[in-house]
């Protein structure tokens, strides 16, 4: 269906919504289309689009639920239904009122899981597993950048040497949806990557990728992980302790420091404020000890 095409490419180059979640996206609407083909028993033509009704969306969750998706993937693919409905509608190609009245699936809470401080700083300190040095120094400055910057992995994957040349005091980071962020950089994630940079085999352009994998191409996140899953074995560590994990360390306890949540927001490349806010449920202690010193009522 060309419309669909063209509505994928407007999310991207429009509305810059990142490569993964477009992706998720144009499977929803695949899936959707699919399941219109033996719902209407034939191909799906954009009159039958025109004439959704809200039963026919709801028969769509239904049958994805029971092939076993949860809450939050069901309310990813309304939301891209929804989308998708409204660019049709704007070219009077569909009615999206059926979409907008089925209601999204109520989402479980759930709370970032961080290591404790002692676990983050074990995590980042400890001997690298690998037998390779540069490996092991790649691998730890990585993991540095994670906790210390509070960086997604993908964003650590794409610094480049330049990010790091002189006397940085900050990164330039580029996030999710084409937004910039300015992070701090610590001494010890400078000197992790220096070290790093020192033992690496691999000629590093200024503009190309600074963490290279044992072949010499652009690092894989894959690789970083299973080096996660190696230490959480060797220090006994949940299985919640990933590399994202090291991300909500970072904010986590630096709301436990005494950081603002509009700080946080910021260092993190959070759009809204919501997001962040999922933090102060992981340190009520903290929020808790803050009201009893400072409330008048306390």
């Amino acid at each position: 269906m060309a419309e669909r095409q063209r509505w994928l490419a407007g999310l991207s180059d429009e509305r810059r919504l990142s490569d993964k979640t477009v992706e998720a996206y144009e499977r929803d609407t695949r899936q959707f289309l699919h399941f219109l083909t033996g719902h209407l028993s034939g191909p799906v033509r954009l009159s039958d689009i025109h004439s959704l009704r809200p039963g026919d969306l709801r028969g769509f969750l239904a049958a994805r639920r029971k092939a076993g998706a949860g809450a939050r993937t069901l309310g990813r693919g309304l939301a891209g239904l929804r989308s998708f409905l409204r660019h049709l509608e704007k070219k009077g190609l569909a009615n999206a009122a059926g979409a907008s009245a089925v209601r999204s699936p109520k989402q479980p809470k759930s709370l970032p899981k961080p290591l404790t401080d002692k676990d983050a700083l074990t995590v980042v300190t400890h001997e690298a597993l690998s037998e390779e040095p540069w490996i092991a120094a790649r691998n730890a400055a990585v993991l540095t950048l994670l906790y210390g910057c509070g960086l997604r992995i993908s964003e650590a994957l794409d610094l480049t040497p330049s990010d790091f040349s002189g006397a940085p005091t900050a990164l330039r980071i580029h996030g999710k949806g084409g937004k910039t962020r300015v992070v701090p950089l610590l001494a010890a994630a400078i000197d992790a990557v220096r070290a790093y940079e020192k033992l690496c085999p691999c000629h590093l352009v200024q503009d190309g990728p600074l963490f290279r994998g044992a072949k010499g191409g652009k690092l894989q996140a894959a690789i970083i992980q299973r080096e996660m899953q190696r230490l959480r074995g060797a220090l006994g560590l949940p299985d919640t302790a990933t590399p994202h994990a090291l991300r909500h360390s970072f904010a986590t306890h630096l709301l436990a420091g005494g950081g603002d949540l509009r700080t946080i927001q910021e260092l993190l490349g959070h759009a809204s404020l919501s997001t962040t806010q999922v933090y102060t449920g992981v340190d009520s202690a903290r929020l808790l000890e803050i009201y009893d010193r400072a409330h008048p009522r306390a």
